[in-house]
């Protein structure tokens, strides 16, 4: 009799699923290239010997563009000498970095690659499937900061 009743009171309150599937996953998710680009621009610099991102003509554009009032329409400071394609589930990234005289280029190579692999796949769960690094210079320990002269005050 107890069977009989179980039964019956599942036909009174039927349980109503709406959608399919776990919630999460219901719509997709996408994620635009400049935000690949800030997440490995910051990761790369997080490296030990990692000087700066970008060609020297790239930061110097960059630092008279910040300072010109809506000039700001390049790339930023996080995310320049970072480039990315990111796909649905994939992204590849292209790095340009400057280092510092004395460090390993092929070990800062491979602690660049590994942060920003690390990091990237984190925060975004894309697969990164390359990270090319270019050496653009080295920061020797006599230069000067690379500040551009600007008549603007």
């Amino acid at each position: 009799m107890a069977m009989a009743d179980s039964a019956h009171s599942d036909q009174q309150n039927p349980v109503t699923k709406r959608g399919g599937g776990d919630p999460a996953s219901r719509g997709r998710t996408t994620i635009a290239d400049g935000v690949v680009e800030k997440i490995a621009g910051l990761a790369a610099r997080d490296v030990v010997g990692v000087h700066a991102m970008g060609s020297g003509l790239s930061r110097t554009l960059g630092a008279v563009r910040d300072r010109v009032p809506g000039g700001g329409s390049g790339k930023s400071g996080v995310t320049r000498g970072v480039k990315a394609e990111v796909g649905e589930v994939q992204t590849a990234l292209d790095l340009e970095i400057v280092v510092d005289y004395g460090v390993s280029i092929s070990d800062v190579a491979g602690a660049v690659r590994e942060n920003v692999i690390a990091a990237v796949e984190r925060m975004t769960s894309l697969e990164v499937v390359e990270v090319n690094i270019a050496v653009s210079d080295v920061k020797l320990p006599e230069d000067e900061e690379e500040e551009p002269e600007t008549r603007l005050q």
